[in-house]
């Protein structure tokens, strides 16, 4: 009987490490976007927050409405990077915690 709670026991902490992991490698996500002509840098997180915005020199000479339009473009490009790479490690993430639920301990 120990033999099996040991195993369970087991289990359950290898399945509690795999949701650190995956916790971890969101929370690593950020993704760097630089607009076409250089002027504008940003840098989003994984929920697509805007964490870092950089301006080249030059870049006021756009004027108000198009440096506040590329900002706003270039911040979507990265937030759509960042959403398809948390994507990506949610779809690894469920594909190996899915096979880790449905092994069975020896024995069964």
């Amino acid at each position: 009987m120990s033999w099996a709670m040991d195993e369970l026991e087991a289990r359950a902490a290898r399945q509690l490490d795999g949701l650190r992991s995956f916790q971890e490698n969101l929370e690593a996500i950020a993704v760097t976007v630089t607009s076409a002509d250089g002027l504008v840098t940003v840098e989003v997180d994984a929920k697509g927050a805007l964490v870092d915005l950089r301006l080249a020199h030059g870049a006021n000479e756009l004027g108000a409405t198009r440096l506040g339009e590329q900002i706003v473009a270039t911040s979507a490009l990265a937030a759509q990077r960042v959403y398809a790479r948390v994507a990506s490690v949610t779809e690894d993430f469920n594909e190996s915690f899915g096979d880790m639920l449905g092994a069975r301990p020896a024995g069964e």
